[in-house]
């Protein structure tokens, strides 16, 4: 099972069900689900929707109905938006066709079930403007190895529009020189891979990172690691272990609080929203091209991240003059 996974508790429901439940449990989170994101927003909603079960004396797969599922979902739309609960309704479902074809249910209940309706022309990430994403990057002084590391991080999701799944999951051999250019290699989602030139300030981010992490000897090492020697910059040193995202997102808060950046909301996905956004807001811009840059299969997709409006709505409202 993957390191992830392994604190991950077999619902009594299922271990109730025998050992083929079991086994056929567990493949679904193993065999059936590649991608680890994915796989531990599954668990997570499987875990909380047989919690659920529960807490509400249903014990056994077979008593299971459209009408529980359904219960479940309407009380989880009064605290959580809509996104999330039909990520975790979509987890339900694909874990009982995947019951059914192992034939451990005779049925899915959740077919039937239909989730909360959602309808967004822009997305809710809280995004940097261009001026304070460009204070940000350059608030980052002295060359210590986390001082470099955090900034080349923040600078590649803002300059590619990476995911930060796809940044993390890089290798120091997915950053290489082509045309007499710096060039990326991007860990998409699907197993697919997207490549693309390095941004003048990313180009030299990325040397100053790499060049004092030493890690032209180790071309098949996690390209971001972590740190130990403590919190003191002079002691530490990098690690070959890969640094994860919630690790990413704590040093983003601390890095913004640091640097004056006043945006509670942000996260590692704001730097994305912030590229594309800056990226379109050039007149020679076109939107397939951001695209195709952000790996995005629709350019619906792509829209999200667009949020030129807000700054014009701002530059609107300082036009009353009262």
């Amino acid at each position: 099972m993957p390191r992830r996974m392994e604190a991950f508790a077999v619902p009594a429901i299922i271990q109730e069900a025998g050992p083929e439940a079991f086994r056929r449990f567990l493949e679904f989170f193993t065999a059936q689900i590649r991608n680890r994101n994915t796989r531990e927003a599954y668990a997570r909603a499987v875990s909380q929707f047989f919690g659920w079960l529960h807490e509400h004396g249903i014990v056994c797969l077979a008593d299971i109905q459209p009408v529980h599922i359904a219960a479940w979902v309407e009380g989880k739309t009064q605290t959580q938006n809509p996104q999330t609960v039909k990520q975790h309704l979509a987890a339900v479902k694909k874990l009982f066709d995947w019951l059914v074809i192992g034939q451990i249910v005779p049925s899915n209940p959740a077919t039937v079930v239909k989730g909360p309706k959602y309808s967004y022309s822009k997305g809710k990430t809280p995004i940097l403007l261009a001026s304070d994403a460009r204070r940000f990057l350059e608030s980052f002084s002295g060359g210590s190895i986390s001082v470099l590391r955090d900034r080349a991080l923040i600078a590649l999701m803002t300059y590619t529009f990476a995911r930060i799944s796809a940044a993390l999951a890089m290798n120091v051999n997915d950053v290489f020189v082509q045309h007499h250019r710096l060039w990326v290699r991007l860990h998409e989602k699907g197993g697919k891979y997207l490549e693309m030139p390095c941004h003048h300030n990313l180009e030299l981010y990325l040397k100053e990172y790499m060049n004092a992490g030493g890690m032209e000897n180790d071309p098949k090492g996690p390209l971001f690691r972590r740190l130990n020697g403590g919190r003191k910059p002079e002691t530490q040193a990098l690690t070959r272990s890969r640094l994860h995202r919630t690790e990413a997102l704590l040093m983003i808060k601390r890095r913004a609080n640091k640097a004056g950046i006043e945006n509670p909301g942000m996260c590692n996905h704001s730097f994305r929203g912030t590229g594309i956004t800056a990226y379109l807001s050039n007149p020679e811009a076109k939107l397939e091209h951001a695209q195709t840059m952000a790996g995005h299969a629709d350019p619906k997709t792509t829209r999200l991240y667009d949020r030129r409006s807000e700054v014009l709505s701002l530059d609107e409202v300082e036009r009353i003059g009262i």
